[in-house]
């Protein structure tokens, strides 16, 4: 099981590298085949959105099929295959189609890996081990900054793809081979994702789940590299590296936090006002030159991974037959939500943009309303129920 848990935690590296690569690609693309920020944009909303409308199915699978079979066949066939397209891209409708097939590859991987965390240990290391694994995976964002601006000066940024697309073919067969299925659960409770629905309690975490990774999902994914290029003139691959290395350590301190403290939801709140704050400040252009820019989205980063205890204060609502779905209905909303504000944000520059005053305006508004949506996420999980283990 530990070497197919390793094996998951490659493809989580793959799928953090996925949904982040196009920041560091908006200049060559653009121009070898006209592809704008905006339209890129749409590209990353569409690897959200299709990521998050497979959740539901992937948490059926899980449930009934076992994580192996489940995370494999989609990373094969939508990781591999939707890398296999990028490489092959002549159009910014061929990036659009490829980023939604990879969104459907990686759709499986972390959440199988919480999967096997649910079903084979201890319900008080379930935030931990979540924060390891998103902490570990979360190199692909490194990989997706520095990294990949060498790869694709020295090789080309379709040789770059094709290498890739071979890497996901060699961890998804790996994966097949090697990862070990939890045993059985027998019980006699039926039930269905609507069951999730009539937890009360979880009414109040959703919405801050649509929201919170607005900070580092959207910004690090896309609008870090075009806004220090566009208003500082600065290199996008060292900004998308360090907001990158801030992510993964908070990533990893957010973990054991709940356990030191004795409570989940007042860390959660505490975190994402700090990651509100900082999203605000960069909106208010307080930002003079590029390390200062730098340094409020490392912040914002920092404070905006609070993915792994957003996820074990859910589940600790989730009753365990039901422990495959109810993780993956709690990503369709962190996910989802990213995927519409891509989507939202490019039109807001699109439309901007043209009748801009000052360059850096169409990104302040976007960067005002991730601040807006996150301060009503905050609002409403104020009032939640706080659950330890």
């Amino acid at each position: 099981m530990r070497f197919g848990l390793v094996l998951l935690c490659l493809a989580y590296v793959l799928s953090q590298f996925y949904r982040a690569f196009l920041a560091v690609l908006t200049d060559v693309l653009g121009a070898d085949i006209g592809a704008t920020p905006d339209m890129l944009a749409t590209a990353s909303g569409l690897w959200f959105l299709s990521f998050a409308v497979m959740q539901i199915p992937v948490g059926w699978a899980l449930d009934t099929h076992g994580p192996r079979r489940t995370s494999a066949t989609l990373l094969l066939l939508g990781g591999a295959g939707g890398a296999a397209v990028f490489a092959l891209a002549t159009t910014p409708t061929h990036i659009n189609i490829a980023m939604f097939l990879i969104g459907i590859g990686c759709s499986p991987v972390l959440m199988a890996s919480f999967f096997v965390f649910a079903r084979m240990y201890p319900a008080k290391m379930f935030a931990t081990l979540g924060a390891v694994m998103i902490g570990v995976g979360s190199l692909g964002n490194l990989a997706g900054s520095v990294p990949l601006t060498w790869a694709v000066d020295v090789f080309g940024w379709r040789e770059t793809l094709w290498a890739l697309a071979a890497v996901t073919v060699l961890i998804a067969v790996g994966l097949w081979l090697v990862l070990k299925d939890p045993p059985v659960m027998e019980s006699d409770e039926k039930g269905s994702v609507l069951d999730l629905f009539k937890i009360r309690a979880l009414w109040f975490i959703f919405p801050l789940m649509v929201v919170y990774y607005a900070p580092a999902g959207a910004m690090r994914g896309l609008w870090i590299g075009p806004y220090v290029t566009d208003v500082f003139g600065g290199d996008a691959g060292f900004a998308s590296l360090w907001m990158g290395v801030a992510m993964i350590v908070g990533t990893f301190a957010y973990g054991p936090l709940d356990r030191m403290f004795g409570t989940r939801k007042w860390v959660a709140l505490f975190g994402n006002a700090m990651a509100f704050l900082f999203v605000l400040l960069l909106s208010l252009g307080i930002a003079k030159g590029y390390w200062s820019a730098v340094a409020l989205f490392a912040a914002a980063g920092f404070f905006g991974v609070s993915f792994p205890l957003l996820m074990a204060h859910g589940r600790a609502f989730v009753p365990a037959h039901l422990a495959g779905r109810g993780v993956t209905l709690m990503n369709l909303f962190g996910i989802g939500g990213v995927g519409i504000w891509q989507l939202i944000s490019g039109r807001m520059h699109a439309s901007l943009a043209p009748n801009a005053a000052n360059v850096a305006d169409p990104y302040q508004m976007i960067f005002l309303f991730f601040a807006a949506m996150l301060a009503i996420g905050i609002l409403i999980y104020a009032f939640s129920e706080d659950r330890i283990d």
